[in-house]
Parts: structure tokens; C-alpha cells; sequence
């Protein structure tokens, strides 16, 4: 039968195993205890907790899950690396541990249902952390995006720059047709305008030009009447000056 200890042990592994997102399989033969503990202040920075356990009592504490862990991950000496954040972080630290102990065997890791062997673990410890990797995804999906922005801004810009270019070219021209005209005199011209204005009538006919003349005649015809009047009148009528005396009749009685 288990034992109290055991029991309490089975459940602070179970316990770390359904917190994690992953752990790490790993064999510490050979390693000083000195060593063990630099090993774990450096995970704990990285988000993970490393502890030395036993093969059984973690089959048990895995539960369903032991299935599908290979029996050359869980056998001889084996301390565990329980990923809590970054596993691509876990990974690199312990790789880095390597570097400085030899001994130091990456056996394999069972990270979010998927299995990963010695070398995939260590292919997985040199890709940036995930927080980058997230960053580079969200870029690569961004871009096409930023792309279709960058056509419908220039869909819309592009007649707005070609009607601030033909302004500035009629801006530009205008100043120089101004003083291209300013050399000319004034009296110059009207001379030409005039000029210009006509040929476009006809040369009035000679009958057009009686009917003009036609009013300055009649306007002086009735002064020459007035004039003429006392001779055109006949003489043989005898005036009111002209008219003979009456006879007195004084005399007339006398000589009767």
C-alpha cells in the first residue's frame, strides 16, 4: 500500500502537472548540488520550477496522459522541468545549463499534448521567445493588411495630388502671360482693336446714305418756306392798306 508520503507526493506532482502547460524531461546524473540550485533559479526566472522526482510517482500524478509519454523519458534518474509561461524560454535555459555541464541530458519534452524528442527540444530552445514569435506572426498577418490601406490611400490621394499639380502649373504660367502682354502700348491697342472691329460691318450703299442725308433736308425745308412765303403770294389782291376811301357824306348832302 502507499504511503502517507507517497501519496502527499503523487499530489504536489499532480498538482504542478495540471498547472503547467508542458514539462521537460531531463537526467541530472552528475550534477552537484550547487549546480542543481544555479539550475533552478534559472528557470524560476523563465516562468518554471524545476524538481527531482520519481519515475512511478509522476506516471501516477500524470494520469491519462502517462500513455503517451515514452518509457526512455521516464526512466533512471529523471528531474522534471514543469513549464508554467515560455517553453521556448525554459528550453533555451536549460540548453544554456549545458554549455557549462556536460553531463546535463535533455531527454525530451510533452508540451501542450504534443511530444517533443531530445532534438526537437533543442531546436525549440534557439527560436525567439514566444512573445517575439507572437510579435513576427501578428506582423506577417498585418502587413497584407497594411498593404490594402496603403492602396485605398492612394486610390483617393492620387486625383487629389493631380489637381494640386495642374493648379500650380496654372499658377506657375499665369505671371508670364502677364508680362508678355505688358510690352504692348496702350494706344496700340485700340489702334488694333479697332481695327479688328472694322471689318466686321459692311461700307454703307449710296442708297443707304441718301436715306441718311434725307432727314437734314427735311428739318430744312420748312425755314426755306417760311422765307419764300411773302414773295410766292399773289399781288393782284388788294390789301387792307389799298382798299379805297368811302365818300364823305357831309359833302355828299351839300352839293344835293
Amino acid at each position: 500500500m502507499p504511503t502517507a508520503a507517497k501519496v502527499k507526493q503523487v499530489s504536489q506532482i499532480k498538482e504542478r502537472y495540471e498547472r503547467a502547460s508542458g514539462v521537460i524531461f531531463t537526467e541530472y546524473r552528475g550534477l552537484s548540488v550547487p549546480a542543481i540550485q544555479r539550475l533552478r533559479r534559472s528557470l524560476a526566472d523563465q516562468g518554471a520550477e524545476f524538481s527531482v522526482v520519481k519515475n512511478t510517482l509522476f506516471k501516477r500524478a500524470a494520469g491519462d496522459d502517462a500513455a503517451n509519454i515514452p518509457e526512455a523519458m521516464t526512466s533512471g534518474p529523471t528531474a522534471v522541468a514543469f513549464v508554467y509561461q515560455d517553453d521556448t524560454a525554459t528550453a533555451k535555459a536549460l540548453f544554456d545549463f549545458i554549455k557549462e555541464n556536460k553531463a546535463f541530458v535533455v531527454k525530451g519534452g510533452y508540451l501542450d499534448g504534443r511530444l517533443y524528442d531530445g532534438a526537437q527540444m533543442e531546436a525549440l530552445s534557439k527560436l525567439p521567445p514566444k512573445d517575439v514569435l507572437m510579435a513576427q506572426l501578428i506582423g506577417v498577418i498585418a502587413a497584407p493588411l497594411s498593404n490594402i490601406v496603403g492602396v485605398i490611400q492612394e486610390i483617393y490621394a492620387a486625383p487629389i495630388r493631380a489637381i494640386g499639380a495642374v493648379a500650380d502649373k496654372a499658377a506657375e504660367s499665369a505671371p508670364v502671360e502677364a508680362s508678355s502682354a505688358s510690352p504692348t502700348p496702350s494706344g496700340q491697342q485700340v489702334d488694333d482693336e479697332q481695327a479688328t472691329a472694322e471689318p466686321q460691318g459692311e461700307a454703307p450703299s449710296a442708297a443707304e446714305a441718301a436715306a441718311d442725308e434725307a432727314p437734314v433736308a427735311e428739318a430744312a425745308s420748312p425755314e426755306a418756306e417760311a422765307t419764300e412765303a411773302p414773295v410766292e403770294a399773289p399781288t393782284d389782291q388788294p390789301t387792307a392798306e389799298a382798299a379805297p376811301e368811302p365818300a364823305p357824306t357831309e359833302n355828299t348832302e351839300e352839293t344835293n
